[in-house]
């Protein structure tokens, strides 16, 4: 009797607990990642994988909304404008910085109308040639430019895109001539380089790894500062291409719209922040290419404006005019 007494009490509190946490759950709005890109890519992996942990930690619903268009800005715009209560934040990437350079006028103040919340995780963008490419290094890449100027060609994904403004850089660190062509997207110029039909491309390190391994591409560097560990022993594009100075990461990390309270800016910060101390997450990253790097609203904040403000001078460098 004692037992069957004992047995209801726990199943009594199980129940209580299970009923409580899910109204705890139900008392908390979802909150709405929009993502400005379709779906699949590498900056939809990433906000999913966090979203779920975030899920699981919080008893919250963190759900990830894809609105691609408009290199970005639709997106972009649609979560900058949605009201300021940290039910809506959005996950972006580099690619933000580049959008003065292509559009003369964004339909939200781009300095402005975000509450950076903090960055995620940043990969280097990898250069890559073709499989039967008679360039070994950097190097040797460098010095045919450098004698045949106008001869070599980069792919991009398009105009003033992450992967051009990566080569512009390259292109003025290293003071040599090579020719833009640009594609229909990323995955376009890849399969370009893959044909023969693109000389050299700069692409970001998860898209590029599986055709590094797999022997379609070859890499000769990346755009990192220092060691990149899911690619050992290949080295800087800095150090291989005696280019001081050269460096360049895609970053990625969320921001509410503008006038979000800071508690929920902070709170979200921290919630990210014991999310990636889960090995199981960070080793997820990790294997993806990527590099955890968080940091607080006001130090990615400052990461926003001083790449916005680097990439756009190397836009107008390269002829960029903004439509």
């Amino acid at each position: 009797m004692f037992k069957k007494i004992t047995f209801a009490l726990a199943a009594a509190a199980a129940l209580t607990l299970t009923t409580g946490t899910a109204m705890a759950q139900a008392s908390k709005p979802p909150v709405r990642v929009v993502v400005p890109w379709a779906a699949g890519g590498t900056v939809d992996f990433a906000a999913r994988q966090l979203s779920q942990k975030l899920n699981e930690q919080t008893g919250r619903n963190y759900f990830v909304d894809n609105k691609a268009g408009g290199s970005g800005t639709i997106g972009t715009s649609n979560a900058l404008k949605s009201p300021a209560d940290g039910t809506t934040v959005l996950f972006f990437e580099a690619s933000y910085a580049t959008l003065p350079a292509i559009f003369s006028k964004l339909p939200w103040d781009h300095d402005k109308d975000f509450a950076p919340v903090g960055s995620v995780i940043e990969t280097p963008m990898v250069l890559v040639v073709p499989a039967n490419s008679p360039f070994k290094t950097v190097q040797d890449l460098i010095d045919f430019a450098k004698k045949n100027p106008g001869k070599l060609n980069f792919g991009s994904g398009g105009v003033a895109s992450t992967p051009h403004l990566t080569a512009e850089l390259f292109k003025n660190a290293a003071g040599i001539d090579i020719v833009h062509i640009p594609f229909k997207g990323g995955g376009d110029a890849l399969l370009g380089v893959m044909a023969g039909s693109a000389d050299m491309l700069f692409t970001a390190a998860p898209t590029a790894l599986p055709h590094v391994k797999n022997g379609k591409v070859r890499v000769l560097g990346h755009s990192g500062a220092q060691a990149y560990p899911a690619l050992p022993g290949v080295p800087t594009v800095a150090d291989a291409g005696k280019l001081k100075g050269f460096a360049f990461n895609n970053w990625y990390g969320l921001a509410f719209p503008k006038d979000t309270p800071a508690d929920v800016v902070n709170q979200l910060n921290a919630d990210v922040a014991k999310a990636f101390a889960d090995p199981a997450l960070r080793d997820r990253f990790v294997q993806q290419g990527a590099a955890i790097a968080l940091s607080s609203p006001d130090a990615f904040g400052k990461l926003v404006r001083d790449e916005s403000k680097r990439l756009t001078d190397v836009s107008r460098q390269a002829g960029i005019k903004p439509e």
